[in-house]
């Protein structure tokens, strides 16, 4: 990897008309934002489908896309919608945050219509929507499935269907099917249309010499197609219930530790199977992201597996994951894959050893390096080339709201004399020429920093629901000043993206 740039900034983030970002004409013109400012990446996070809570991290399905994110304006000029049929979804450009509730509720009825037009305009017949339906069908059918009974079920979890549901029967489900046609149909064409917009805008970027950093979760959702239809693959009852469940043990941070609820894997299936799933998924992520950067990569060497049902993550207990076997796999059947190793959390010297293993670049965090510890490895001084430096991820909070709200005075003084802060240099500008300036082949500035923005901002507080994964970019934010900082941040320490003229 050569030494280089790029800024996360998830597609909801994006500004226009509709109340959440889209695949549209602005997200072009933040991969032109990028290209003018010499950057090499822009890193997103899952494009998945979103659920109770609203986390792209909490998915229906491992491979299914985000309908969200499909772009109005592209199906009007696509001619499968007219202006009228955007009113009620049209708001104010610079709306900073997303009302899920209402996006939900009114984007439905719009992309039913613009699915009919596609039906009444023969394009189900077209050679592009029969070939992604013959090259996605392994994912796409029983994802069409999924949503379309759970619809019939008030969008309930499988888990909480009738009998003949809860366990698969194809007699049961085809007929259904059957009965309800054109529900089958739009959840095959929003597919199509989700896939057809975003791979338009990724091969965008990458003919402007920008890649794409995406996200995949290492675990999949309770209330998923995965566990319906394979449920072979997790630790489960003769009930379907999880045995375990996914989390973080108890830490500096939190006396209780972190319940995320998703079922655990049965790694022993996997490995009998030669892990095909985990083949499939990675072939399918690449074909997404020019590099994946997996969550939790420390779970495939120990996971904390939580009894299900307990009362905290506390309960839990450390089990052995399927180790450097998995990747050792993946490499066989896929050859080099580009994959970062998200590998914060609890640190083991067998969890480095797995990473340097895979030879996979880890991640630096500058905030949590600022704790008067002579001997904190998050301090860019013990950087290596292989590794990403952030200031702070989507679960951090930003450098602004760092400093004013966390950081005490004590760690403030040691960060600005640590970065040499200048008199009237904001702070998320000093951490960011921080990373910057680092060994670090790759440093990713979170879009929130560039913009200089305090906690209002925040996309996540893990393991916290409702307030989460909302904040938009305001229309007019990218100013030339702003420009001129990352562009100057890139030429002073040589992360020039070197494929631009």
């Amino acid at each position: 990897m050569e030494r280089a740039s790029g800024v996360l900034m998830h597609i909801t983030s994006l500004p226009n008309r509709y109340g959440i970002g889209s695949f549209g004409e602005i997200a072009y013109k933040f991969v032109d934002f990028l290209t003018e400012t010499k950057q090499t990446y822009w890193q997103i996070l899952p494009l998945t489908t979103t659920s109770y809570g609203d986390s792209p991290y909490q998915s229906f399905s491992a491979f299914a896309g985000n309908t969200h994110l499909i772009d109005l304006d592209q199906l009007i000029a696509d001619g499968l919608l007219v202006e009228d049929d955007v009113e009620s979804l049209a708001e104010g450009n610079n709306l900073d945050t997303i009302d899920y509730a209402k996006v939900f509720r009114e984007r439905r009825p719009v992309l039913e219509k613009a699915v009919k037009a596609f039906i009444d305009q023969g394009k189900k017949q077209s050679k592009d929507y029969q070939d992604f339906l013959t090259t996605e069908n392994e994912w796409l059918q029983p994802f069409v499935e999924y949503m379309s009974i759970k619809e019939n079920f008030a969008l309930k979890a499988w888990y909480e269907w009738p009998d003949e549901y809860k366990f698969y029967n194809t007699d049961i489900v085809n007929a259904y099917l059957a009965d309800h046609p054109f529900l089958a149909d739009y959840h095959r064409i929003t597919q199509f249309l989700f896939y057809k917009q975003w791979l338009r805008l990724k091969q965008y970027a990458n003919d402007h010499h920008i890649q794409i950093i995406g996200d995949m979760p290492i675990y999949v959702s309770a209330d998923s197609v995965e566990m319906w239809r394979t449920p072979e693959m997790f630790k489960v009852d003769e009930n379907l219930n999880p045995i375990d469940v996914s989390g973080c043990p108890p830490d500096a941070f939190t006396s209780e530790g972190q319940y995320w609820g998703n079922p655990i894997y049965d790694w022993e299936y996997m490995a009998e199977n030669n892990y095909s799933w985990w083949i499939k998924r990675i072939k399918a992520s690449l074909n997404l992201y020019d590099v994946v950067r997996i969550d939790h990569f420390r779970g495939f060497e120990s996971y904390w597996a939580i009894p299900f049902g307990s009362p905290t993550a506390a309960y839990g207990r450390w089990e052995k994951g399927p180790d450097y076997a998995l990747f050792e796999a993946i490499h066989k059947a896929l050859g080099d894959v580009n994959i970062i190793a998200e590998d914060l959390g609890f640190m083991t010297d067998e969890v480095i050893e797995l990473r340097e293993k895979t030879g996979f670049p880890g991640m630096k965090i500058l905030q949590f390096g600022f704790s008067n510890d002579p001997e904190n490895t998050d301090l860019p001084h013990y950087y290596t080339e292989n590794t990403i430096a952030y200031v702070g991820t989507h679960d951090n909070e930003t450098a602004e709201g760092w400093y004013m709200d966390s950081a005490d005075s004590n760690q403030q003084k040691q960060a600005d004399n640590y970065l040499h802060r200048h008199p009237g240099e904001s702070i998320s500008y000093a951490m960011n020429r921080g990373i910057a300036e680092s060994v670090s082949h790759l440093a990713i500035y979170q879009m929130q920093d560039l913009l200089h923005l305090d906690n209002r901002a925040r996309m996540n507080i893990p393991s916290t629901i409702g307030n989460n994964w909302k904040w938009r970019m305001r229309t007019d934010a990218i100013t030339p000043f702003i420009k001129n900082e990352l562009l100057y941040l890139t030429e002073t320490y040589y992360r020039m993206n070197n494929k631009m003229n």
